[in-house]
């Protein structure tokens, strides 16, 4: 595993969500600041504020992905035509991987509701297939910006 899903992995067994999880490790390498990065994808966690839609770690692996971008090129219209190349492939390997990119399909348990969060706890959702999802997310970011 490399340093980057290892403090990925940190910060989500700290307590931080999976997008901010997957978004941090990268404040360094871009030069952002990490507190507000932390604060923007506060809301993301849970398939986006618990909604169980887009997982947490693909919605922070965009946002890495779109800060590369940025940084990467000066126009306007590279950075997004980029944006929407690198986005588009991490789709196609995270969900070659997982077969979805919605939260509600990958752990397969409502968390909304007292039996999802017993079956979440029992089952080790977060270390068996959220962990994953972050790592898998980092290994794929990294593929890409290489």
């Amino acid at each position: 595993m490399n340093s980057k899903a290892t403090q990925a992995l940190e910060a989500f067994q700290s307590g931080m969500n999976c997008a901010q999880s997957v978004l941090l490790p990268y404040s360094t390498d871009y030069n952002f600041d990490g507190n507000l990065a932390y604060q923007i994808s506060s809301g993301f966690g849970g398939g986006m504020g618990r909604l169980q839609k887009t997982c947490g770690a693909v919605t922070g692996a965009f946002m890495v992905l779109g800060i590369h971008n940025c940084k990467k090129y000066s126009n306007h219209q590279l950075q997004t035509d980029n944006n929407r190349i690198l986005i588009q492939e991490f789709n196609r390997k995270f969900v070659l991987e997982h077969n979805s990119t919605n939260c509600d399909e990958l752990i397969t348990c409502n968390l909304n509701t007292e039996e999802g969060q017993a079956y979440a706890e029992k089952n080790k959702v977060k270390e068996k297939i959220c962990e994953k999802c972050i790592i898998d997310a980092i290994e794929i970011i990294e593929s890409l910006i290489k």
